[in-house]
């Protein structure tokens, strides 16, 4: 398991598959700040509900200088069916080696009623213009999380 990203460090760069099955890069972001999110599972009821703050919150975030990509260990037709079903208007990506999880310090083990085993920790990356982590969050709640990285990234006001 790679060590936690800490704001400062590079931000490790990656290409996989959106949605539409079309490569998106992390440098394809270069110039902007993106929040790259991490969440377990397309179209289950808590990443459900994180996806679409995401989507509610996003004219604000894009009117604040932020792009938004979430990242799941989910095959494409999974992420497509996602996208239609909860209407989603950011890039979803498929990470289904969990690679890019992995060089994100986001897959790890975890604990679930007294089971552990190895899976995606909800984590959130804010990356800078220069492609440098300014925020890094790990075991985060799915509810209430947009409203808490807007509250940490000053944008409300």
């Amino acid at each position: 398991m790679a060590e936690r990203l800490t704001p400062g460090t590079v931000a490790p760069d990656f290409t996989l598959k959106n949605a539409e099955g079309k490569d998106v890069s992390l440098s394809d972001f270069r110039g902007r700040n993106t929040i790259v999110y991490f969440y377990p599972a397309a179209s289950t009821p808590a990443c459900a509900k994180q996806a679409c703050d995401f989507r509610d919150s996003l004219a604000s975030l894009q009117a604040a200088g932020y792009e938004v990509v979430g990242i799941s260990p989910d095959p494409v037709k999974d992420l497509a069916k996602f996208v239609a079903e909860e209407a989603l208007t950011f890039p979803l990506l498929s990470d289904e080696g969990h690679a890019v999880a992995d060089a994100y310090a986001a897959w790890g083990e975890k604990k679930n009623y007294g089971r552990t085993y190895m899976g995606l920790i909800r984590s959130t990356i804010v990356v800078d213009p220069d492609g440098k982590v300014a925020v890094a969050q790990y075991n985060i709640r799915a509810t209430g999380h947009v409203a808490k990285l807007r509250r940490d990234l000053k944008l409300d006001k």
